[in-house]
């Protein structure tokens, strides 16, 4: 079933609704849902995509809409709640949802938005997390642990319950998948969000004539950390960990330090190579994607960090491998005493391979959870089989889901699969500093101004009365 598919039956298209009068939040007095069984087990991380900063955050509104609250609008939300009520119900054979349909709808009405249950949430951060179709290690979809912290909305406190989040997640390596949720976007104020690609970042120092210290992925990250007054290391390293980067409604940027008892790392060595604990490479035990907003039912909650585990060839084929992040191939290659004038000797396989080699046996040796590629492939290919038999097609991006290394060794290389996207899910926000419409307050605003100016449209008002009909225009268009 394709959840972004409204339904053409759809009982809740209302034309001609209004702008929403009360704009208070909170489940509705007297609606319950049933409790959502507890998790069980445990899961991989995901990829993650590079991230652009613009030149300057300027403070995130206090008063703004990511989708305006005209009429199409509200049929949109009311649609999506709809399939994700109904979806929630039938998966959890709970009956008929007519009475929290109409308690949704009633809501949405009055409000413009309404409020999950907790049980609700529960089940859309899990359902999005299995309809990730980038991510392979969906298996263990049902043990997410979500942390309901929709009441949260200050910066301090959201890097707060962030750090709790790292470390209840660690569990003294015995990594558990968790999600933290923070205060949804609303009508009238936008939800907060974390800069921070991940929870856990390590800098990446400019210093000129292209050199970097530390990642070169988060340079743009570190950059602006020092303008909002980050001091940074000294001397600068290749793994200083990055504070956390927090926007709240109507505020600037603001900075946050991470404590270092809450960070895990592991220092990389090799069970043969005896020199290679001298490379001085080491990485986080936890990878938090921070960066991604939840859409549950029509309801973006932009600030969801969540986890799961690492799998070997995402720290060693690719953040400790990769020619633009630490690019340590052709130096381990050097030890090894492989010549990397040809790539004939296939210098560049034999290093990743010993490089891979030693995350998986850091890892273990240390006692933190982590799996190899060749491992979560085959449950790949056991969760795509378990959704079959549950009536439900699995989306899968065939780039992301086969390995960085030994690709055609592992069973999900010898297949195709279908990439579609439904709801609930994760998706990137958009780049910082990129434009947003007006709301559907602003835009009715504009539209009265426009009424009273049209009488003396040749006057000194006409100027300002052209500008205004092209914003109506294109929001119309919207």
């Amino acid at each position: 079933m394709d959840l972004n598919q409204v339904p053409s039956d759809s009982r809740w298209r209302i034309p001609g609704r209004g702008r929403p009068r009360d704009r208070a939040l909170g489940p509705e007095p007297g609606d319950r849902s049933p409790a959502f069984p507890p998790p069980s087990a445990c899961p991989v991380a995901g990829g993650e995509a590079g991230t652009g900063f613009a030149a300057d955050v300027a403070p995130m509104p206090a008063e703004w809409s990511s989708a305006g609250y005209g009429p199409s609008a509200l049929d949109s939300l009311l649609a999506s709640a709809e399939q994700f009520i109904t979806l929630f119900y039938r998966e959890n054979r709970l009956g008929a949802p007519d009475r929290r349909l109409w308690h949704v709808r009633r809501r949405i009405e009055t409000s413009g938005t309404y409020w999950h249950t907790p049980a609700e949430l529960e089940f859309g951060a899990r359902v999005a997390w299995r309809n990730s179709s980038r991510c392979i290690g969906r298996l263990y979809w049902r043990s997410l642990r979500v942390r309901d912290c929709r009441e949260v909305t200050a910066a301090p406190d959201i890097a707060a319950e962030s750090v709790t989040h790292l470390r209840e997640a660690t569990n003294g390596g015995r990594i558990r998948p968790v999600i933290t949720v923070f205060a949804p976007d609303a009508p009238d104020r936008p939800g907060p969000r974390i800069l921070n690609s991940q929870l856990v970042r390590y800098a990446g120092y400019e210093t000129g004539y292209g050199a970097v210290i530390g990642d070169p992925a988060n340079t743009g990250l570190t950059r602006l950390a020092y303008d909002l007054g980050w001091p940074g290391r000294r001397p600068a390293g290749r793994f200083d960990v990055l504070p956390l980067l927090v926007q709240e409604a109507g505020a600037p940027v603001t900075v946050h330090e991470i404590p270092a008892d809450a960070v895990l790392e592991i220092p990389i060595e090799h069970p043969e190579f005896r020199w290679f604990a001298n490379l001085g490479l080491r990485w986080y035990a936890v990878p938090v994607i921070s960066d991604m907003y939840l859409e549950i039912g029509g309801i973006c909650y932009p600030a969801a960090p969540f986890n799961g585990w690492y799998m070997g060839t995402e720290i060693g084929s690719r953040d400790l491998g990769d020619s633009g992040r630490y690019d340590q191939l052709a130096v381990i290659a050097a030890h090894m005493g492989l010549s990397v004038t040809s790539d004939r000797n296939l210098w560049k396989d034999r290093a990743m391979t010993e490089l891979n080699v030693a995350v998986l046996d850091s890892f273990s040796t240390a006692g933190v959870t982590i799996t190899d590629h060749h491992t979560e492939s085959v449950r790949f290919l056991q969760h795509i089989e378990r959704e079959e038999r549950h009536g439900r097609a699995c989306p899968a991006d065939w780039t992301w889901i086969v390995p960085p290394a030994a690709s055609s060794a592992t069973p999900v290389f010898h297949r195709t699969y279908e990439d579609f996207d439904q709801t609930p899910n994760f998706y990137r926000h958009p780049p910082l500093g990129e434009r947003t419409w007006p709301s559907f307050h602003d835009l009715r605003q504009r539209v009265d101004e426009v009424a009273a100016l049209r009488r003396p449209r040749d006057g000194e008002h006409a100027p300002h009365l052209r500008m205004l009909e092209e914003q109506v225009g294109v929001e119309e268009q919207g």
